[in-house]
């Protein structure tokens, strides 16, 4: 089975910067948001920030991200004419799979990229997603300058 369209693009420091709060985050998960360009709510795949952000739930299973930083980010991308098109978070000790919670909590959100990471083994491993009507679909990264 192919990737779905569009690819996440990503620049390399993006990139570090996921991976990096994912293992700042330790020992619990670490979240944050992507914001970018989207027409009619539909992300064109190209990331124009990854932020970080707070787990408001403080846990090594589940994460939330924290209310103020989502309304921080949601200002910073409605003010560049960005959107908010994705969000990420570390599971510390399994598969870069959105887990049952991942998939009911992605609802909210139909037209979000997905991203995880792993830190289960000795490298890290991220991975994106599309989760639209309970139906998980793997996105192409594509990293960049």
């Amino acid at each position: 089975m192919g990737f779905v369209s569009p690819p996440l693009r990503l620049t390399e420091d993006q990139y570090r910067t996921i991976v990096a709060h994912s293992y700042d985050g330790l020992p619990d998960e670490a979240c944050g948001l992507l914001m970018g360009p989207a027409v009619d709510e539909e992300p064109l795949g190209v990331i124009t920030e990854a932020r970080p952000c707070r787990n408001e739930d403080k846990s090594a299973r589940t994460y939330r991200i924290d209310s103020r930083d989502f309304i921080a980010a949601l200002r910073t991308a409605e003010t560049r004419g960005d959107a908010l098109v994705g969000c990420w978070h570390s599971h510390t000790h399994t598969d870069a799979y959105p887990s049952p919670t991942d998939i009911v909590q992605a609802e909210a959100y139909p037209t979000w990229f997905y991203v995880l990471v792993s830190l289960r083994d000795s490298e890290p491993v991220l991975r994106a997603y599309r989760i639209r009507n309970g139906t998980v679909a793997e996105s192409q990264i594509l990293l960049g300058r």
